[in-house]
């Protein structure tokens, strides 16, 4: 299935989770068999092409696609997990959110020094998910210069902001507005 054929496999629910937002919902291209299948394969054949020694998801849903491409490529993958979730020490990042902070954590023994990661997650946005992580990753030892996205907001700015950071980024698919 080309690009064009998996966004029209992309939900988009107005104003959630307020109004004037229009969500765009990955589920149902996960829900559809041969188009989360297609979706996996072009990421992973740009993930190759960018040399990937490891593939790293945002989770939750960068953990789907991240670990699809990860597993059809034979490639280790490399969970960046929300607070609390990982048995061992970590390496921590803080970042700004709309309202407030989050952070973002990743086991330091994950990233092998100098190994190249490959980011996923499903959607960019205003970025500053993906930036966290990509400096966590490469605090962690890994060389971060790909960032793979099924779905691109560009009016948001964050891939632009991504590639301000050394970043490259590429996207399955774009959608105007927010």
């Amino acid at each position: 299935m080309t690009p064009d054929e998996l966004k029209a496999l992309v939900r988009t629910i107005p104003d959630f989770p307020k109004p004037g937002i229009l969500f765009r919902d990955v589920t149902t291209l996960i829900g559809h068999g041969a188009g989360f299948a297609a979706a996996a394969g072009h990421m992973a054949d740009r993930a190759r092409a960018a040399g990937a020694e490891a593939i790293a998801g945002i989770e939750a849903r960068g953990f789907i696609f991240g670990a699809a491409v990860a597993a059809r490529l034979g490639l280790p993958f490399v969970p960046v997990r929300k607070p609390g979730k990982l048995p061992v020490p970590v390496l921590a990042m803080d970042y700004a959110l709309e309202y407030g902070t989050d952070t973002l954590e990743v086991d330091p023994g994950a990233v092998e020094d100098g190994q190249n990661v490959v980011l996923i997650d499903d959607l960019i946005a205003t970025g500053g998910t993906a930036l966290a992580a990509v400096q966590l990753l490469r605090s962690a030892g890994g060389v971060v210069t790909q960032g793979l996205f099924v779905i691109d907001l560009p009016d948001l700015g964050g891939a632009e902001r991504l590639r301000e950071a050394g970043l490259a980024v590429d996207a399955l698919m774009g959608f105007g507005g927010h």
